[in-house]
C-alpha cells in the first residue's frame, strides 16, 4: 500500500472545510483608509486585460470559424467529373483481375500436381499402400 503525504487529497475528493472563525481585522488609528476608486494606473492595466482578452476572443472565434469551413468543405467535396471515378474504378478493376488470376494459376498447380500424384500411386503403381 502506498504510503500516504500529509495533507494531500486523492481525486475527486475535496479537502475539509475549515470551520475556525476569520482572525478579525486589526482595528488601529494608524490605519490609512481604502481609497473608493481605481487608480489611474488600475483603469488602464484593466483596459490593458480587457483589450487583450478581446483579441483572444476574435482569435478563437476566427480558428473556429475556419476549421467549419474546413469541415464542411471536405464533406461537400464532390470530383470534377464521371471520368474520375471511371478511372479509379479501372484501377480497382485491375487489383481484383490480378488477383483473380492468381487464384486459378495457384488452383490449377495444385490439381496437376494432384492428377500427377494419382498417376504416379494408382496407375503406375510406384507406391503401394496396403
Amino acid at each position: 500500500m502506498a504510503k500516504r503525504a500529509r495533507g494531500s487529497v486523492r481525486p475527486g475528493q475535496r479537502r475539509p472545510i475549515d470551520k475556525r472563525p476569520a482572525a478579525p481585522a486589526p482595528t488601529t488609528a494608524a490605519a490609512a483608509p481604502k481609497p473608493a476608486g481605481l487608480s489611474d494606473a488600475e483603469l488602464e492595466r484593466a483596459a490593458q486585460l480587457e483589450a487583450e482578452m478581446v483579441a483572444q476572443e476574435r482569435a478563437l472565434e476566427e480558428s473556429r470559424k475556419r476549421s467549419k469551413e474546413r469541415a464542411t468543405a471536405s464533406r461537400d467535396y464532390v470530383p470534377v467529373s464521371a471520368a474520375s471515378f471511371s478511372a479509379a474504378d479501372a484501377k480497382g478493376y485491375a487489383y481484383v483481375a490480378r488477383g483473380v488470376k492468381r487464384i486459378v494459376a495457384v488452383a490449377g498447380l495444385e490439381l496437376a500436381i494432384l492428377a500427377l500424384i494419382f498417376i504416379l500411386v494408382d496407375v503406375v503403381g510406384v507406391v503401394n499402400i496396403g
